[in-house]
């Protein structure tokens, strides 16, 4: 038996299965002319995320090897924005935007590093100071010196005796006639003559006070200024004398008389006995 011709669609039904075809297409095309606006807006926006992700990111890496620098180290400087390609640049924009809170962490985690790299001020050198030996001071020079070379004393001051009409005006340096006679201190020098203490020199000290030189022999100076230590005249036995020998008294200034030479010599550092 042969099988039955298969029905022929009517027009009511070719007329709709058009305008479902005719709708469909149109969908169609309205979905792809929406996705390409949304591809021509996204790009530009990706794009510009990526430039401004790269510049902040140039920005960053310039700060930190200025902070580098300044604590004394060296930073390789990162690749320009310029250098980066599209892809990247967007990638790294979505990456800064997906991320914000840990792009922040890690520039703090990065400036730790800095803080502590910072270098510390080393104290002040301080200046070694060398010890300066200090010179040895010079022995002081005594004020007064011997009026002769050799210690030791005869008469003293104030003894009683026929040779004295009163008492013995000074102190006696037994030594031999000829013997050289310096001028105890500086002053000014001058002789005479007297019965009783024959030739006599006789020095003014800048005080006023004076030394007196008796039953000398012979002048060395005969007057004008002399220093301490300076030879002066000779030792002999003129005027009223027992043998040579040298008289010697301190008279203060003022006239007041002659006065005991010997502690006058100890106030000086000097001990003639």
């Amino acid at each position: 038996m042969a099988p039955e011709a298969a029905a022929r669609p009517t027009r009511a039904e070719l007329r709709l299965a058009a305008r479902e075809q005719s709708r469909a297409e149109r969908r169609g095309a309205a979905k792809a002319a929406t996705r390409t606006a949304l591809l021509r807006v996204a790009l530009p926006s990706m794009a510009a995320l990526g430039v401004a992700a790269a510049a902040a990111i140039t920005v960053q890496g310039d700060v930190d090897q200025q902070r580098a620098q300044a604590a004394g180290r060296t930073v390789p400087p990162q690749a320009a924005a310029d250098d980066a390609p599209d892809g990247v640049a967007a990638q790294a924009a979505a990456q800064a935007v997906a991320a914000g809170g840990q792009a922040q962490a890690s520039r703090g985690d990065a400036r730790r590093p800095l803080a502590a790299a910072q270098p510390t001020e080393a104290p002040a050198a301080q200046p070694t100071s060398q010890p300066t030996a200090e010179p040895t001071p010079e022995p002081a020079k005594p004020k007064v010196v011997m009026p002769v070379a050799q210690h030791g004393l005869g008469e003293q001051f104030g003894a009683a005796g026929t040779h004295w009409a009163n008492r013995h005006t000074g102190i006696d340096f037994p030594v031999d006639g000829g013997s050289e006679v310096y001028a105890v201190t500086d002053g000014t020098l001058r002789t005479q003559w007297n019965p009783f203490y024959g030739y006599m020199t006789i020095i003014k000290m800048p005080d006023g006070t004076e030394a007196w030189y008796c039953h000398l022999r012979a002048y060395k100076v005969r007057k004008g200024p002399v220093k301490q230590g300076d030879l002066i005249a000779f030792v002999g036995s003129s005027g009223n004398s027992t043998g040579p020998h040298l008289h010697f008294e301190i008279r203060p200034p003022g006239g007041s008389g002659p006065v005991d030479p010997l502690p006058w010599f100890l106030a000086n550092g000097l001990d003639p006995r």
